[in-house]
């Protein structure tokens, strides 16, 4: 019986491949980019079980087991970084990630289509500037004798070496985030608000609900399966934090609360070579995520019936 069904499972699957062929064709390149480039790689995860030599390869270096992930979790460095992973990853979270869903609402009550399109250009065009742009932009404009500094200094305000004081770090890396991808984020919002039915908003108004009620009651509710999913992406994401953006930024002055799991994993990795003491960390790290996201789906669907899979 079993194999009945696996042979009509293959001639289904055999049928529906010779009648959508061309479909299949153009699947190919992006199937084939995920093994290459995602699922190849992983083949080399087994260093971070190994005391890794490029001279010996792979298979002939030594297995040293869980050695790797014991010295990292008893470093120095670990409570640090894991610290300012997680609170920079939390307050992406808590303010750069609901500032999107806040513009998309403020701009679907605007009703003068220029003024509209006027703030989504604005808001639009910082996504589209380098990250080494925007950092060097920023080093310049809080720097001592930045512009910020020199706006404080005409109210009095002596100058602040911003990049130099690890307490202004976070702030100046969420708030430039935000800057930068708020508008460019608020386009899914404003996509799943299109798609509401505007009958809903005609018999709110019927029964005298102002354009407040009809936000929270109507709106809301609406784009809450588009903010559902993007919630998990973000949250399986988590660990994951602007590591690029970071190494432009940050100085030794900062390490304190910029240093996050990211850049150490580049100055070990790649400044210092130990390529197999940063893949266990590197693993660990992917670890954490793939457990957040499938916790946060698994919440999702028990809660809100609305999920990834």
């Amino acid at each position: 019986m079993i194999f009945r069904d696996k042979n009509s499972y293959m001639n289904r699957l055999l049928r529906d491949i010779r009648i959508n062929k061309y479909v299949y064709i153009m699947l190919l390149p992006v199937v084939a980019y995920y093994l290459i480039f995602h699922y190849g790689p992983m083949y080399g995860v087994q260093i971070a079980f190994k005391d890794y030599s490029p001279s010996r390869g792979f298979w002939g270096s030594t297995w040293i087991g869980f050695d790797h992930f014991t010295n990292f979790f008893n470093s120095f460095f670990f409570w640090r970084i894991l610290r300012n992973t997680l609170l920079l990853s939390l307050y992406e979270l808590i303010f750069a990630f609901p500032s999107a869903i806040v513009l998309a609402l403020l701009l679907n009550e605007v009703r003068r289509n220029m003024f509209k399109r006027w703030v989504q250009t604005i808001t639009y065009l910082p996504h589209f500037i380098s990250i080494v742009v925007i950092s060097g932009m920023l080093i310049d404009f809080l720097a001592r004798d930045g512009v910020v500094n020199q706006v404080l200094g005409f109210f009095g305000v002596e100058a602040i070496p911003f990049m130099g004081i690890p307490e202004w770090f976070r702030t100046i890396y969420i708030g430039s985030g935000i800057w930068q991808n708020v508008g460019w984020g608020s386009i899914i919002f404003l996509a799943a608000i299109a798609n509401i039915d505007p009958s809903l908003y005609e018999a709110a108004r019927v029964d005298g609900a102002g354009r407040l009620k009809q936000m929270f009651f109507i709106t809301i509710p609406g784009i809450m399966p588009t903010i559902v999913i993007m919630l998990i992406l973000q949250i399986g994401s988590f660990m994951v934090v602007g590591t690029d953006k970071i190494l432009l930024l940050y100085n030794p002055l900062v390490y304190e609360s910029a240093d996050v799991i990211g850049t150490y994993v580049y100055r070990k990795g790649i400044l210092e070579s130990d390529y197999s003491y940063t893949t266990a960390i590197g693993l660990f790290n992917s670890v954490i995520n793939l457990t957040l996201l499938v916790m946060a789906n698994y919440w999702s669907r028990k809660k809100t019936d609305s999920g990834l899979w």
